[in-house]
């Protein structure tokens, strides 16, 4: 089965990427734009996700797994909403900012440079491992794709 990867994007003063690593798990919820919530209700336990944070820093900071496939978000008091469940997976060395993704022209048609705004978008395999690289990071899972 072949694994699918995605970017969430949070602001860190919200929800860091340091409290997912201290909590071993989350639950990503809170999306109310329909192609986000799209992206999360395509996502398999098992895909990896950048996790990105927002705001000042504007970078991606570490990669998680998607542990739970997508169920009714609990926070939405209204609506037809989804929700994941993640685990980190590794923070990367260095982050990856995106002036340094836009500024890499093999990622011009990544949704992070074309499509900003949206929290939840798909990444390429290609992407993600570009990625990756750039933050001089490799993951040990298998079936990745090579850094």
């Amino acid at each position: 089965m072949a694994r699918n990867y995605w970017l969430l994007k949070t602001e860190p003063e919200e929800y860091p990427w340091e409290r997912l690593a201290q909590e071993k798990k989350g639950r990503w919820d809170g999306v109310r734009n329909f192609s986000a919530r799209n992206h999360l209700r395509a996502m398999k336990k098992g895909d990896l996700a950048f996790f990105y944070h927002t705001g000042k820093e504007k970078a991606v900071v570490g990669v998680a797994e998607v542990i739970r496939e997508h169920y009714p978000d609990p926070t939405a008091t209204k609506g037809d909403f989804s929700a994941v469940d993640v685990r980190p997976v590794v923070k990367l060395i260095e982050p990856v900012t995106l002036a340094a993704v836009k500024a890499e022209p093999t990622l011009a048609e990544m949704v992070l440079v074309r499509r900003a705004r949206l929290s939840v978008q798909p990444v390429l395999p290609s992407e993600f491992s570009k990625v990756l690289k750039m933050g001089k990071t490799k993951l040990t899972l298998p079936g990745e794709p090579q850094t």
